[in-house]
């Protein structure tokens, strides 16, 4: 969580699902102040947090880059919707979703329709619809915002949000590496951003953990949702000898091709073992639910922050789905050891620092959560053992 990375990311991410401190975004312009008649002058307006939103008068609006129906990211999104509804108690008469927005104007016209409609929180999926957001976080700053992966929040009405969806992402890693026999692993991935590159580091490093010969191999496909050209890159991967193929993309297309290859496959987003019963070893998931209902809540309470809003394993926001049969036997009591790690926060990823491809050695303080979420935003930033092809 994008989203996995064009799947961010991914979420994160989500995030990270992302991802994606956070780079510096275009400051949100106050409403100008009621010139005064008989009264002195009004004081500044408080930031639109301050009062609050009923919950039975709040609608929320979500813009997905997808179709809700993909097993994938934007299904986890869209799960995510109907988890916080749940929490909630929402009614769907409350609930506006968009599907299928490409990241251009027509976010834009997305977002319009949706406060036309009376959305006073929207939401948005996808890495690029965060300019659009920003914008109209600057125009409308009675309304939230919120945007999953991306790198912009404003400090008032617009925040961004993930989850660590990296330390699944590591556990992935595990279960691909103790399953790999050629020792040649591929990963699918959207963009080489800071969302993407973090988990793809983290999936690596997972499977040099109990594989430390094996290769990563990735090929970006320049899109978070693109089913033809996710599997033609899980083609072309497979083509070179890879016997896993991972992802960060939206569709279970290279699960779907993993299947048709009698290879193995790691999903992402959703648990993909329905599109692929006989490839899939296991996935990061999205429960976006979580992060979705602690934004949400702040709206009603009045207390909403444009600030990065992370998720991780022990809100529930991100996790492994369950293991399949198809992996290696003592995948599970792995899997299980190095999660608890993550669980009580003894350990974690990056701590220790990584080598990377270029053979630089980065210290473990450089990777704070901020960094996390946006440092890694090009291929230089990718670990020893990874190879763009």
């Amino acid at each position: 969580m994008k989203k996995l990375l064009a799947l961010a990311i991914c979420l994160a991410m989500v995030i990270g699902l992302t991802a994606c401190t956070a780079k510096p975004a275009p400051e949100a312009t106050a409403a100008p102040a009621a010139e005064a008649t008989e009264a002195p002058a009004a004081a500044e307006p408080e930031a639109p947090a301050a009062a609050g939103i009923a919950k039975e008068d709040l609608k929320i609006g979500i813009i997905l880059i997808g179709d809700s129906s993909d097993m994938g990211y934007n299904y986890a999104h869209a799960h995510g919707l109907e988890v916080t509804k749940q929490n909630l108690g929402l009614s769907d008469d409350q609930i506006i979703m968009k599907e299928n927005i490409p990241e251009d104007s027509a976010c834009a016209d997305a977002i319009n329709e949706l406060i036309e409609a009376g959305c006073q929180l929207i939401f948005a999926n996808s890495f690029g619809f965060g300019t659009y957001m920003a914008e109209a976080a600057e125009a409308h700053p009675d309304i939230f915002f919120a945007h999953a992966t991306g790198p912009i929040n404003n400090g008032t009405n617009m925040c961004n949000y993930f989850g660590r969806i990296y330390q699944p992402r590591y556990l992935a890693g595990i279960a691909a590496g103790l399953k790999t026999q050629s020792k040649k692993i591929g990963y699918v991935g959207a963009f080489s951003n800071a969302e993407v590159n973090q988990g793809l580091n983290a999936f690596t490093l997972g499977v040099q953990s109990v594989c430390p010969d094996a290769q990563v191999f990735v090929k970006y496909t320049q899109s978070w949702y693109d089913p033809t050209n996710e599997a033609a890159a899980a083609n072309a991967l497979l083509d070179m000898g890879c016997d896993i193929i991972a992802q960060h993309v939206d569709t279970t297309g290279p699960q779907a091709a993993a299947e048709a290859r009698g290879v193995w496959g790691c999903g992402y987003n959703a648990d993909m073992t329905e599109a692929a019963p006989n490839a899939h070893l296991c996935a990061p998931i999205w429960n976006w639910g979580g992060v979705m209902t602690k934004i949400t809540q702040s709206v009603i309470d009045g207390t909403f922050e444009g600030k990065l809003t992370y998720g991780d394993m022990i809100d529930g926001t991100c996790d492994l789905s369950p293991l399949t049969a198809n992996c290696a036997e003592g995948t599970q009591a792995k899997v299980d050891e190095v999660k608890q790690k993550f669980l009580d926060k003894s350990w974690d990823v990056f701590q220790d620092g990584v080598t990377l491809a270029s053979g630089e050695q980065v210290a473990g303080s450089t990777f704070t959560d901020d960094f996390i979420y946006s440092g890694m935003d090009s291929e230089a930033w990718l670990v020893k053992g990874i190879t763009v092809s």
